[in-house]
């Protein structure tokens, strides 16, 4: 058998009635900031709970404007964490300010008992990862941050609908940046990201950044870039943003369903799963003893098995001038000898997914 790890060709295998919405757009050529993409902006607030939504180019986009609207720049440092995607520490460093990094948990999320210490009087914004669907303790993160008068701009790219005592990601900060790439829980079919904010005065700042800073066609307001959503791809996230509660749901099942069986392997540590949490699995990742074999035998096996990540980004080549070392963040280093990612997705079938077990079983077996 095999199990792989993208799901799009499923997703998207019977959406013939899209194929009719795209069909009456296209002769529309509403193709910038059309009416499409203010339909989708909407109803992903409404989906967030939040009084604003706004389109942009990437979830990379989303993080950079937000900390340029709230006057990040050039030299300024931007506390994130150590365990994270390139995209979130590029978003800040394109705007010429210095990445922080503090040390992540089990939950793969920064700890914020040790936020404080990384505090500076160069700190001007902080970035929480909402890392593989969990969430970043933003009950103890928001004290901090009023404390030192720090704006926040949350990472919610790979945690779309968590939450945590039923407030969700992209609504306890300044700003929430989703991320809507195809391999994400609510996706499209290119890169495509939408910022989340309740701030009129920022709401308007993105507006205008987005799109070259323009109040019209004549008229500039201030100096933007191009980072606009396609509105073709707001089409399809039309189409689709109805199934993301249930695309939620399903991903929160099945990752209910392994860790039923997976923890009763000795071998195989399951991450905390807090009560108060609304984990939504845009990775489903555990802890494994000998996971470089078992990584290696799961591909054998037809598992499309990952580690997300092998090398973390503060020890990457292309950041070696902020003088970061291997062991500065030893829980981030541990988690990177130990951690596997199985497929997850909302469109796997209860047969793969006891394949994966059972081929976990087998694999401490022998």
């Amino acid at each position: 058998m095999e199990v792989r790890y993208s799901y799009l060709k499923q997703q998207f295998e019977n959406c013939e009635d899209l194929w009719d919405e795209l069909k009456r757009f296209v002769p529309t050529g509403d193709f910038t900031l059309g009416k499409p993409l203010q339909e989708f902006e909407r109803r992903f607030a409404d989906l967030i709970g939040t009084k604003h939504a706004i389109g942009v180019n990437s979830g990379t986009d989303a993080i950079k404007l937000s900390l340029k609207a709230l006057g990040v720049g050039f030299g300024d440092e931007v506390i994130t964490t150590a365990n994270t995607f390139v995209a979130t520490v590029g978003a800040i460093a394109e705007l010429g300010a210095i990445p922080v990094f503090v040390d992540c948990n089990d939950t793969f999320c920064m700890d914020v008992d040790l936020l404080e210490r990384a505090i500076t009087e160069k700190t001007k914004a902080i970035v929480p990862v909402h890392f593989t669907g969990y969430m970043t303790d933003m009950r103890k993160l928001l004290p901090i941050a009023r404390k030192y008068n720090l704006p926040i701009v949350e990472d919610a790219c790979q945690s779309i609908l968590g939450s945590i005592d039923n407030k969700k990601a992209g609504t306890w900060g300044n700003a929430g940046a989703f991320s809507l790439h195809p391999l994400k829980n609510l996706n499209v079919w290119s890169d495509g990201g939408i910022i989340t904010t309740d701030d009129d005065k920022l709401a308007e700042t993105l507006r205008l950044l987005r799109n070259h800073g323009l109040i019209d066609r004549d008229k500039v307001e201030i100096l933007g870039c191009n980072s606009r959503l396609d509105t073709l791809q707001a089409v399809v996230g039309n189409w689709l943003i109805p199934s993301a509660i249930d695309i939620s749901n399903k991903r929160i099942e099945n990752a209910e369903y392994y860790d039923k069986h997976l923890s009763k392997i000795k071998e195989i540590t399951i991450p905390p799963r807090p009560a108060d949490f609304r984990i939504v699995f845009h990775l489903y990742i555990v802890f494994a003893e000998d996971r470089d074999r078992l990584l290696e035998y799961c591909i054998k096996q037809g598992i499309e098995s990952k580690v997300h990540y092998p090398i973390p980004i503060y020890r990457q080549k292309a950041l070696s001038s902020f003088g970061y070392k291997e062991g500065d963040f030893p829980i981030t280093d541990g988690h990177t000898k130990k951690i596997i990612t199985f497929p997850c997705d909302q469109h796997l079938s209860v047969e793969q997914m006891d394949y994966v077990i059972s081929t976990v079983q087998e694999f401490y077996k022998k």
